[in-house]
């Protein structure tokens, strides 16, 4: 896969700004639903995991391979003969997607660390 991605200064700001109402939002949901506000703002992912999330999206998107990429990880978590084997798929798919996003905004590289480290990639 060789996407580029490009991201002006601007776009970047609204896309942490859309990320920051959702975070907002995640949070506000469940403080009040009763837990403790500490441990919301703790658990919450960060402004930039949401951002890095979105732009990957958009590269899957971009590229035709947003359903597939979907129906991979569904059917990882499905369990089953083929499982594992499309685990590997998604994590190798996801890895190379997460190294495009490092390069093109390279003040994402702390969150899409944190997006890649549950991802197996040998």
């Amino acid at each position: 896969m060789s996407a580029m991605l490009q991201v002006s200064a601007d776009r970047l700001q609204q896309l942490r700004s859309d990320a920051r109402l959702e975070r907002d939002t995640i949070l506000e949901r469940r403080v009040r639903g009763g837990e403790d506000p500490a441990i919301a703002v703790e658990e919450a992912p960060e402004v930039d995991d949401f951002v890095v999330l979105a732009l990957r999206e958009e590269l899957l998107e971009d590229s035709g391979r947003l359903a597939e990429f979907g129906l991979a990880r569904l059917a990882a978590r499905a369990g089953g003969p083929e499982a594992e084997a499309h685990r590997r798929n998604a994590d190798r798919v996801e890895f190379e997607l997460l190294r495009i996003i490092a390069a093109a905004v390279p003040e994402l590289t702390v969150a899409v660390w944190r997006a890649g480290e549950h991802l197996t990639t040998e």
